[in-house]
């Protein structure tokens, strides 16, 4: 059997000769050294070890026990980086606390950046943050946020936290993704506020954003959702004041008065949004993952677009999106 040619590829990674070797060697229980060294990076992966009393002989170490020492390097590593990411933090806070212009308007010895780690400690310092204020909170809530466990338990303690803030006259408005304003726990909590809230949506948006009376913001400082960074610098938050600001003038109203939009030509909005993904060339993945919906929704909608426009390929419908005009800006008022 032969493996193919090597080619060269990341030091992290198994390149395909590599992965049909090591198959290979499951197989047989053993490969020859000479076999071996077409793909170094078996070595490199320590998936092999040389056999007892012979050189010239390799033996396959089992897939669960490199897959567990391999993962166990990679926690490590990205502990790793989570510490690093606290020292920079702690070592350049007194260098961006400093006097003059870019520090107006935050008081003397509160630090700009500031790493939060866990749900509570997040949500600690969110509640810190709005407890006194009676202006406006500026909230960009995306699907990955209301997902799962984390997202419901952590409902109930930003219910009293944004019920207090509307309790002293202040305000709320929040950017959903389309594909979940028909939740019931987006539409409940919603109308379970008593007081200034609105909501809008879009089809994407960034990340999760919170800002509070423009001189606070929190934003992700992970994939996950454990880290975040409160960020005081006047300049970062009149700038995601500012991104919000504009999304929110081209989202679609939702609470408390929903705005139907418009199917035009057969096509619905989302259709109309999926189809100018396609036309960018993204695949079905990651059109699903911008819009916020799974992969099977995503295809679903793409094959009634298809049965809309005629298309019979995938090369045919992104010429039939493209001569279709539906992707040209909508008219005012239209």
């Amino acid at each position: 059997m032969t493996a193919g040619p090597h080619r060269e590829h990341a030091a992290d990674e198994l390149c395909t000769a590599g992965a049909k070797l090591y198959a290979q060697a499951l197989r047989d229980g053993r490969l020859r050294a000479d076999q071996a060294a077409q793909a170094p990076c078996l070595t490199r992966f320590g998936l092999l070890h040389p056999a007892a009393g012979d050189p010239a002989r390799l033996e396959p170490v089992a897939p669960a026990a490199a897959l567990n020492r391999l993962l166990r390097g990679s926690r490590t590593r990205i502990a790793d980086e989570y510490r690093r990411e606290e020292q920079l933090v702690e070592l350049l806070e007194p260098l961006v606390r400093t006097a003059g212009p870019q520090g107006a308007g935050v008081a003397a010895g509160t630090p700009m950046l500031r790493l939060h780690s866990g749900t509570q400690r997040i949500n600690q310092a969110l509640t810190e943050a709005m407890a006194e204020t009676r202006g406006e909170v500026l909230c960009v809530q995306p699907h990955s946020g209301l997902a799962g466990a984390r997202g419901e338990a952590a409902h109930s303690t930003a219910f009293r936290r944004d019920q207090a803030l509307l309790d002293r006259g202040g305000r709320i408005r929040t950017l959903f993704q389309h594909t979940v304003v028909h939740l019931p726990a987006v539409h409940g909590y919603n109308e379970r506020l008593t007081g200034d809230t609105e909501a809008r949506c879009l089809d994407e948006l960034t990340d999760r954003l919170i800002v509070v009376d423009r001189r606070v913001a929190f934003v992700p400082a992970d994939e996950d959702g454990t880290l975040a960074l409160e960020v005081r610098h006047p300049a970062l938050v009149g700038y995601f004041a500012t991104t919000f600001d504009r999304l929110w003038r081209l989202a679609t109203p939702m609470y408390p008065e929903a705005v139907q939009r418009p199917t035009l030509n057969g096509v619905t909005p989302r259709q109309r949004a999926i189809a100018a993904l396609l036309v960018e060339g993204h695949t079905d993945t990651a059109i699903a993952d911008r819009l916020g919906m799974n992969v099977r929704t995503a295809r679903d909608h793409i094959a009634r677009l298809a049965a809309t426009l005629g298309s019979r390929s995938r090369a045919q419908l992104g010429y039939l999106i493209a001569r279709s005009g539906m992707l040209e800006p909508e008219e005012a008022g239209a």
